[in-house]
């Protein structure tokens, strides 16, 4: 078995029962009535205000989107307000969305409008200025450094605009070689900050293209107010490429600027951070050039008049002197100790031999050589001893007799 299907809730559209044109129109209706009366801000770009007529048609742009309302109102309310409203003017306005069922249109009816003024667009600028500031778009660590020589650059500016003009003359001018991706967009209106947007991300998804200019001359602050909108803000500081900021004059300040990586005061002065000058480059080569032979020759001069201030040092003059030196001063201390020693022994040989003269004087040889004589008794072991006393040697006793020159044996035969 299949499971029964769900049946329709009551009063819905079915196949089988679907809901009258007059029906859908009616829902509609009902559900745009309960969102009551509203606050809208755009920018007009159609007006159509005949006279005899009671009802003037409006389309509301918006500054930032593609999107557009439709907007009726009494033709009272553009006589009466008190700035003349034109297409291509700011306005607010306030009114309640009506859904025409005769139709199937949707249109604002306005009961009133205000243009805005140049006090408040400036206010509202300068709240988005800090909101922004606030999330850290303006924060300079987040700026990215500009390529020395981009190899392509994206400029996004005005068609056959002087922005462009100036842009592309003096970028040529300081580096013939340089390459351009141009777009052109336009620069002020309701649809310069979707165009512009877009011309953006197709340069930053290009490889080749290393930095963005957006490029504008100078304006009032209702043409300028597309480069101080909060899409085209986010879009930028989004960007992977570089993007310079050449919006206006030195004395415009959109916000756009702080967003940037780098804001030139005009066109002119963004071509010439972008783009380096060739000559000038050359005559920075030539001189660093110059510069660096200088400071090597210096450098090798210091080190040459370094190495001969070493060389001619004594130690490296002649290496072998302070041996030689060395030598002689060994061989004289070598004299010196031979002439100390001889002069020691011949000293020492001297009172040896005045020594031995005293010794010899004193022996019992010099004794012997005076005529003395030393009597020993020959003992019956062979031994010998000094006879001291007659009583020593009785008669018949053997005797030993040393003189001068030699000894004699003799016998006792008697004794005094």
């Amino acid at each position: 078995m299949t499971a029964p299907q769900a049946r329709p809730a009551q009063g819905a559209s079915t196949a089988e029962q679907p809901w009258p044109v007059r029906v859908v129109a009616t829902k509609i209706s009902d559900w745009i009535n309960r969102l009551g009366s509203i606050w809208v801000e755009g920018e007009i770009t159609q007006l159509n205000a005949r006279p005899g007529t009671r009802t003037a048609f409006i389309v509301l742009r918006d500054p930032s989107a593609d999107m557009s309302l439709s907007i009726t109102c009494s033709p009272t309310l553009l006589r009466d307000s008190p700035v003349p409203l034109t297409e291509g003017s700011r306005v607010v306005v306030y009114g309640k969305p009506t859904f025409y069922t005769g139709r199937g249109t949707l249109s604002l009816r306005v009961t009133e409008i205000r243009a805005v003024g140049i006090g408040e667009l400036l206010a509202r600028i300068e709240r988005l200025r800090q909101l922004l500031a606030a999330e850290g778009l303006f924060d300079p660590r987040l700026k990215r450094p500009l390529p020395f020589l981009p190899g392509t650059i994206g400029l996004i500016t005005g068609r056959a605009s002087a922005a462009e003009r100036d842009v592309l003359s003096v970028a040529q001018r300081r580096w013939p070689d340089v390459r351009f991706e141009v777009r052109n967009t336009p620069v002020q209106g309701t649809t310069a900050v979707p165009l512009v947007i877009e011309a953006l991300r197709e340069l930053d998804a290009n490889p080749a293209v290393e930095v963005i200019i957006i490029a504008r001359g100078g304006g009032s602050v209702e043409d300028l107010l597309p480069f101080s909108d909060e899409a085209l803000c986010r879009a930028v500081s989004k960007a992977t490429t570089p993007v310079v900021s050449a919006i206006g004059h030195e004395p415009d300040n959109p916000l756009l600027d702080h967003v940037a990586d780098l804001r030139a005061a005009t066109p002119t002065d963004a071509a010439k951070m972008v783009v380096p000058d060739v000559i000038a480059e050359r005559a920075l080569v030539s001189e660093l050039r110059g510069r660096s032979a200088s400071a090597l020759r210096s450098w090798v001069q210091r080190e040459m008049h370094g190495l001969a201030q070493i060389r001619s040092r004594p130690v490296l003059a002649n290496p072998l002197g302070a041996m030689e030196q060395k030598s002689e001063e060994v061989t004289r201390l070598l004299a010196n100790v031979r002439r100390d020693v001889q002069r020691g022994v011949a000293a020492e040989q001297t009172t040896l031999a005045h020594l031995a003269a005293r010794l010899t004087t004193l022996g019992p040889a010099a004794t012997l050589a005076r005529g003395y004589a030393v009597v020993q008794r020959i003992l019956p072991d062979a031994t010998t001893e000094v006879l001291r006393s007659v009583q020593d040697a009785p008669p018949g006793a053997q005797i030993r007799v040393r003189v001068a020159d030699g000894a004699v044996r003799a016998a006792v035969i008697g004794k005094d």
